[in-house]
């Protein structure tokens, strides 16, 4: 009874999303400016149009919240061509072939490649667009290929005015754009001198001239960016039904971006696992845009409503000094986590349930939920776990990567109690009359069965993924996600690179080649054996968390985009992004 009334509440905002469908996505293109004049050739905005979309001209302007406010009502961006980039801004000296540049578009230009990809828009460059991105993200440019690169024998600039220079184009067969355009040859124009020298990271050529003219570039991190050289859209305004596949997908891409802005919206959407609270320390502010996954702006930028905070405490010694260090060292986390609040709360407010959410949304703001990972931290009483309830603690992960006084840890390869100990199954009794979820992350197996067995109210694994896709101790079982699920309990999925694939020779720990579509295959799966009920989303960034696609929370985005383009529902992308852990929070709280 109790779940469905809980359902039927969540599925009120949803009813707005009838609304999203019927709208074009809005795509701005870049306008290039001579003598206090902006302009911009009509093929760009004639192209973007037959595709579906709705073009908007962006002006030149070096005002970066006017750009920014100008980005968060669009859904795609297109930077045209026009001069040459400031070789400054690649290190170099300027070439004597060098062309004109407009130093005031250059950071018009760069402001809004950064911002949009901060925010996840879908991106297109075209000619000096393709060049931006390329430098924008740190890569560099051959100011003038005749006489840099003499090897490179096709003409690539018209040689006469009214003239059009063309040329054939190939494809990597395994990029992105070979399936776009679905060829891996196209005839195009030409008009051009500059090109891509050294590819930025986390990009990489994928078209080339027959001459080795490099002609395209997109992104090999998952995210939505693309760049060619020559002009698409003269293309379109000629005909060429080739050329309009490109402007047919970004428009596409852009309406599924639109649609994912839309339901986030109009849903309550969580994180339910970081280890941010690590890094609040003297001066320290969450309210700055810094290279932290967690913060204010990125929150925003992602879209994320309510964000869990956990204080992490490290396993040492079980003996009196070690839990009273532990106690101290997670009251403290919890007191610099209160005062990031105080410090902003025109923005920020503490959440203990779904209603808090809900509120806090509703007033323009985001929420910071509580919890204490690893119950070493809450100290070795019963007693202790009303303390950290009553400070706003709403879930405990019962252990970290070593065993404790209360369980077994997954991470640790000697078994100290087989399971629960028996202060553990105290433990789990208490917290279910306080209201606290039981966190089973970090869990052995044998802890992780009697939880579920002694447990009365369902249980949540904050950060762990499947381990039929990747065998990793911290990872779930089929046979444990079906029994949490069973049980009306929920899995958050981890984006932990370590967790999702084997690690990478040759990196640092965490960080080997895990991207977002390696996640998403975890969550998928998770899906198809939970169901989509018993399936959330949990980072742990900040704490390991983050793979290429999704590295922070504004990236979190786009792994409502994909969920999209795998065809989930409206509805169910809610219960992913939240409804299904506020649900189980709900349950565990009615007391």
């Amino acid at each position: 009874m109790l779940r469905n009334l809980f359902c039927s509440l969540l599925l009120i905002p949803v009813l707005a999303f009838g609304q999203i469908k019927g709208e074009r996505p809005m795509i701005g293109i870049s306008c290039g400016q001579t003598n206090g004049t902006a302009k911009l050739k009509l093929e760009y905005s004639d192209a973007v149009i037959k595709a579906g979309g709705t073009p908007v001209l962006i002006p030149v302007t070096t005002d970066s919240l006017a750009l920014r406010a100008i980005l968060r009502n669009l859904d795609g961006v297109i930077l045209s061509g026009g001069e040459d980039v400031d070789p400054a801004r690649y290190g170099e000296t300027p070439h004597p072939k060098l062309g004109q540049v407009n130093s005031v578009r250059d950071t018009c230009d760069f402001l809004l490649a950064h911002m949009a990809h901060h925010m996840n828009i879908p991106m297109l460059g075209i000619c000096r667009g393709e060049q931006l991105i390329n430098v924008a993200f740190g890569g560099s440019l051959y100011q003038d290929i005749p006489t840099q690169c003499p090897q490179w024998k096709l003409s690539h600039r018209a040689r006469s005015k009214g003239d059009e220079a063309r040329h054939m184009v190939n494809f990597a067969p395994d990029s992105q754009l070979a399936a776009i355009f679905g060829i891996t040859e196209l005839q195009t124009n030409s008009y051009h001198h500059q090109a891509v020298k050294e590819p930025a990271k986390g990009f990489r050529v994928v078209a080339w001239a027959s001459d080795g003219t490099p002609e395209a570039i997109e992104s090999i991190h998952d995210y939505p960016i693309w760049g060619v050289q020559f002009h698409p859209e003269k293309m379109v305004r000629q005909g060429d039904k080739v050329a309009l596949r490109l402007f047919n997908f970004f428009v596409r891409k852009a309406d599924t971006f639109r649609r994912a802005k839309a339901i986030h919206r109009n849903m309550l959407s969580i994180d339910s696992h970081t280890d941010a609270p690590g890094a609040f320390k003297k001066n320290y502010n969450i309210a700055n845009r810094t290279k932290r996954q967690v913060n204010i702006p990125k929150m925003e930028e992602g879209m994320l409503d309510g964000q869990y905070l956990a204080c992490w405490v490290r396993q040492r010694a079980s003996n009196e000094a070690g839990v009273k260090q532990a106690t101290e060292r997670a009251n403290l986390l919890i007191s610099r986590t209160l005062k990031q609040i105080e410090m902003n709360s025109d923005r920020l407010e503490l959440a203990r349930t779904p209603a808090d959410l809900a509120r806090i949304k509703a007033a323009g703001k985001k929420a910071i939920f509580l919890a204490i990972e690893n119950a070493y931290g809450v100290g070795s009483s019963l007693a202790d776990f009303e303390r950290v309830h009553r400070a706003g603690v709403t879930y405990v992960t019962l252990c970290h990567s070593s065993n404790n006084d209360y369980c077994d840890s997954s991470s640790d390869t000697i078994k100290r109690w087989n399971g629960l100990s028996p202060l553990g199954r105290e433990a789990v009794r208490e917290m279910n009359r306080l209201g606290i979820m039981i966190d089973v992350s970090h869990a052995s197996d044998d802890t992780f069965w009697q939880v579920l067995k002694y447990s009365t109210k369902p249980i949540i694994a904050s950060h762990s993924s499947a381990r039929a896709i990747f065998d990793h101790d911290r990872n779930l079982t089929d046979d444990q996600l079906r029994a949490l699920a069973e049980k009306g309990g929920v899995a958050q999925a981890c984006i932990v690179d370590i967790f999702i694939t084997p690690q990478k020779a040759g990196t640092a720990p965490g960080r080997g080649n895990a991207t977002l579509s390696h996640f998403m295959k975890h969550l998928l799966h998770m899906i198809k054996v939970a169901g989509v009920d018993h399936v959330g989303i949990g980072s742990d960034f900040d704490g390991g968390g983050g793979v290429y696609g999704c590295r922070g929370d504004n990236d979190l985005i786009n792994i409502t985009v994909r969920l999209l383009e795998e065809g989930f529902s409206e509805t169910d992308i809610a219960k992913i992004w939240g409804g299904n852990f506020l649900r189980v929070m709900t349950e565990v709280q009615c007391r």
